[in-house]
């Protein structure tokens, strides 16, 4: 029995015991919906366009945040490892700030920039820059020095040392940093979102708690837990394989 097969079992198993479980259950239906109900309710917000516009907006949050954190971070590992006052001045504060959850920055966020999608934007970029940073300077710093001087016999330096040596070398490190700092994203896209700032899977969330829809809230988990394991395992776990044996790593 392969992976997938014993997964699409293992979920139809856990799938009968919810909707058998919700028959015999004592809960009311508003506590405790069937897995029918769940996906009549999910069915119906996609055929509305209330769930795809909500996940269209929160995907394009997460796309635009994360985007930033990416380029930022390999700025700030870049400087971090090329320089050792900036290794030792603020790559000191990064490896201090990564240890604050990205929503608790909210708070500030809101104070900042208003209960608006800037705040949601920055908590975004905030959870995953810190991550990238680090992974980049673990990249840059792991780069073989054989590598390093043999190009530089050659005659390479600046810009295209970096462009030729440093950064390939560096990418499965900034692959699995890619990865994480994603979760990282998602997960403070949707605490965010939860407040009700603009409009997303979040506030969708948060409408179905407000309203007692147990059925959209549990839709609304589903959505969310669908998008982050298609991110996570068919598009950067595949690249983080194929990057790890094309460089040899694995």
């Amino acid at each position: 029995m392969n992976t997938t097969l014993r997964r699409i079992l293992f979920i139809m198993t856990l799938a009968v015991i919810w909707e058998a479980t919700s028959k015999f259950s004592s809960l009311p239906d508003f506590m405790f919906p069937s897995l029918t109900q769940v996906l009549r309710t999910l069915f119906t917000g996609i055929t509305n366009g209330q769930i795809t516009a909500a996940i269209l907006h929160s995907i394009g949050r997460l796309l635009l945040g994360f985007s930033i954190a990416v380029v930022l971070g390999l700025l700030l590992g870049y400087f971090i490892w090329r320089f050792q006052f900036v290794e030792d001045t603020l790559g000191f504060i990064i490896t201090a700030l990564q240890s604050i959850p990205s929503i608790v920055w909210l708070p500030l966020a809101i104070i900042w920039f208003g209960l608006n999608n800037m705040a949601i934007l920055f908590i975004v970029t905030i959870g995953a820059t810190w991550t990238m940073t680090i992974s980049a300077i673990s990249g840059f710093k792991n780069v073989p020095q054989l590598y390093q001087r043999v190009a530089k016999t050659f005659g390479s330096t600046g810009f295209h040392f970096l462009r030729t040596v440093i950064f390939p070398a560096s990418i499965p490190h900034i692959i699995s940093g890619l990865r994480i700092a994603w979760a990282f994203s998602w997960r403070a896209l949707m605490a965010g979102e939860l407040l009700g700032a603009g409009t997303g899977l979040g506030q969708l969330l948060e409408a179905g708690r407000a309203l007692g829809q147990m059925d959209l809230v549990i839709s609304v988990m589903i959505i969310i837990a669908v998008i982050g394991t298609i991110m996570d395992n068919i598009i950067f776990l595949r690249l983080e394989k194929r990057v790890q044996m094309k460089w040899g790593v694995s």
